[in-house]
Protein backbone atom coordinates (compact mmCIF):
# COMPACT_ATOMS: atom_id res chain seq x y z
CA UNK A 1 0.00 0.00 0.00
CA UNK A 2 1.35 3.37 -0.75
CA UNK A 3 2.24 5.35 2.36
CA UNK A 4 0.20 8.18 1.70
CA UNK A 5 -3.48 7.76 0.73
CA UNK A 6 -4.57 8.26 -2.41
CA UNK A 7 -7.96 10.13 -1.09
CA UNK A 8 -8.92 11.14 2.68
CA UNK A 9 -11.03 8.87 3.86
CA UNK A 10 -14.54 10.13 5.27
CA UNK A 11 -13.85 8.20 7.97
CA UNK A 12 -10.97 6.94 10.02
CA UNK A 13 -9.48 3.59 9.51
CA UNK A 14 -9.93 2.97 13.26
CA UNK A 15 -13.29 3.46 13.44
CA UNK A 16 -14.48 1.44 10.37
CA UNK A 17 -15.78 -2.04 10.36
CA UNK A 18 -12.99 -3.36 8.07
CA UNK A 19 -10.84 -2.01 11.58
CA UNK A 20 -13.34 -3.73 13.94
CA UNK A 21 -12.52 -7.37 12.75
CA UNK A 22 -8.72 -7.13 12.71
CA UNK A 23 -7.93 -6.25 8.63
CA UNK A 24 -4.46 -5.26 8.08
CA UNK A 25 -3.44 -4.64 3.92
CA UNK A 26 -0.06 -5.42 3.65
CA UNK A 27 1.12 -5.31 -0.31
CA UNK A 28 -0.38 -3.53 -2.93
CA UNK A 29 0.28 -3.98 -6.65
CA UNK A 30 -1.30 -1.78 -9.06
CA UNK A 31 -0.04 -2.82 -12.38
CA UNK A 32 -0.40 -6.45 -11.66
CA UNK A 33 -3.77 -5.38 -9.78
CA UNK A 34 -3.10 -7.61 -6.89
CA UNK A 35 -3.81 -6.53 -3.03
CA UNK A 36 -3.16 -8.91 -0.06
CA UNK A 37 -4.32 -8.45 3.23
CA UNK A 38 -4.45 -10.61 6.56
CA UNK A 39 -6.79 -11.18 9.75
CA UNK A 40 -5.66 -12.49 13.14
CA UNK A 41 -8.18 -15.51 14.24
CA UNK A 42 -9.64 -13.88 18.29
CA UNK A 43 -12.49 -14.99 20.10
CA UNK A 44 -14.56 -11.74 18.53
CA UNK A 45 -14.47 -13.11 15.16
CA UNK A 46 -15.39 -17.12 16.26
CA UNK A 47 -19.82 -18.37 16.39
CA UNK A 48 -21.03 -20.02 19.38
CA UNK A 49 -19.24 -23.16 17.60
CA UNK A 50 -16.14 -21.58 17.95
CA UNK A 51 -15.78 -21.02 14.35
CA UNK A 52 -14.46 -17.79 11.81
CA UNK A 53 -17.48 -16.24 10.66
CA UNK A 54 -17.73 -16.50 7.52
CA UNK A 55 -19.22 -13.01 7.57
CA UNK A 56 -15.36 -12.50 8.36
CA UNK A 57 -14.19 -13.41 4.67
CA UNK A 58 -16.95 -12.23 2.75
CA UNK A 59 -15.90 -8.69 4.42
CA UNK A 60 -12.34 -8.90 3.70
CA UNK A 61 -12.79 -9.89 0.12
CA UNK A 62 -14.86 -6.87 -0.55
CA UNK A 63 -12.90 -4.52 1.23
CA UNK A 64 -9.62 -5.80 -0.73
CA UNK A 65 -11.18 -5.55 -4.23
CA UNK A 66 -12.86 -2.05 -3.04
CA UNK A 67 -9.57 -0.85 -2.02
CA UNK A 68 -7.86 -1.95 -4.99
CA UNK A 69 -10.60 -0.74 -7.12
CA UNK A 70 -10.88 2.44 -5.69
CA UNK A 71 -6.81 3.20 -5.36
CA UNK A 72 -6.81 2.94 -9.26
CA UNK A 73 -9.69 4.83 -10.35
CA UNK A 74 -9.82 7.84 -7.86
CA UNK A 75 -7.40 9.76 -9.62
CA UNK A 76 -9.58 9.60 -12.77
CA UNK A 77 -12.60 11.07 -10.78
CA UNK A 78 -14.34 8.02 -10.21
CA UNK A 79 -15.38 5.70 -7.09
CA UNK A 80 -15.79 2.28 -6.29
CA UNK A 81 -18.09 0.54 -4.90
CA UNK A 82 -19.17 -2.91 -3.48
CA UNK A 83 -21.54 -4.41 -5.98
CA UNK A 84 -22.06 -7.83 -5.76
CA UNK A 85 -19.85 -10.75 -3.53
CA UNK A 86 -20.22 -14.28 -3.57
CA UNK A 87 -18.20 -16.20 -0.76
CA UNK A 88 -18.04 -19.45 -0.64
CA UNK A 89 -16.34 -20.88 3.06
CA UNK A 90 -14.22 -24.33 2.71
CA UNK A 91 -12.69 -24.80 5.45
CA UNK A 92 -13.17 -24.23 9.41
CA UNK A 93 -10.76 -21.64 10.82
CA UNK A 94 -10.56 -21.32 14.61
CA UNK A 95 -7.69 -19.94 15.14
CA UNK A 96 -4.29 -18.60 13.43
CA UNK A 97 -4.11 -16.02 10.56
CA UNK A 98 -6.36 -15.61 7.66
CA UNK A 99 -4.35 -14.47 4.28
CA UNK A 100 -5.79 -12.86 1.60
CA UNK A 101 -5.34 -12.71 -1.85
CA UNK A 102 -7.14 -10.76 -3.92
CA UNK A 103 -6.30 -10.55 -7.70
CA UNK A 104 -8.46 -8.53 -10.47
CA UNK A 105 -9.77 -10.31 -13.21
CA UNK A 106 -11.06 -8.17 -15.43
CA UNK A 107 -10.97 -3.78 -15.29
CA UNK A 108 -14.38 -2.32 -16.99
CA UNK A 109 -15.09 0.98 -17.48
CA UNK A 110 -18.18 0.80 -15.49
CA UNK A 111 -17.17 -2.66 -13.08
CA UNK A 112 -14.06 -4.66 -11.72
CA UNK A 113 -13.93 -8.09 -10.80
CA UNK A 114 -11.58 -9.56 -8.11
CA UNK A 115 -11.00 -12.99 -7.11
CA UNK A 116 -10.36 -13.01 -3.71
CA UNK A 117 -8.95 -16.29 -1.98
CA UNK A 118 -8.43 -17.14 1.70
CA UNK A 119 -5.81 -19.21 3.20
CA UNK A 120 -4.48 -20.32 6.55
CA UNK A 121 -1.08 -20.73 7.77
CA UNK A 122 -0.39 -23.66 6.48
CA UNK A 123 -1.51 -22.33 2.97
CA UNK A 124 -4.85 -24.67 3.19
CA UNK A 125 -8.06 -23.32 1.35
CA UNK A 126 -10.55 -21.53 3.52
CA UNK A 127 -12.61 -19.34 1.45
CA UNK A 128 -13.40 -18.11 -2.23
CA UNK A 129 -14.90 -14.82 -3.15
CA UNK A 130 -15.64 -13.24 -6.83
CA UNK A 131 -16.30 -9.57 -5.97
CA UNK A 132 -17.61 -7.09 -8.60
CA UNK A 133 -17.03 -3.21 -7.75
CA UNK A 134 -19.25 -0.82 -9.18
CA UNK A 135 -16.77 2.37 -11.21
CA UNK A 136 -19.15 5.66 -11.41
CA UNK A 137 -18.21 9.33 -11.28
CA UNK A 138 -17.20 10.57 -7.99
CA UNK A 139 -19.90 13.70 -7.66
CA UNK A 140 -19.51 16.30 -5.17
CA UNK A 141 -21.94 16.75 -2.12
CA UNK A 142 -24.78 18.54 -2.44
Amino acid sequence: MPETPVWEPVVAYDRTFDARYGLELLEHDAEAGELRGQIAVRDELLTGHGLVHGGIFAAAAEAIASTGTALAVTDDGDAAMGLSNDTTVLADVRAGTIHAHARVVRRGEREWVWAVDATGDDERPLAHSRVTVAVRPLRSPR
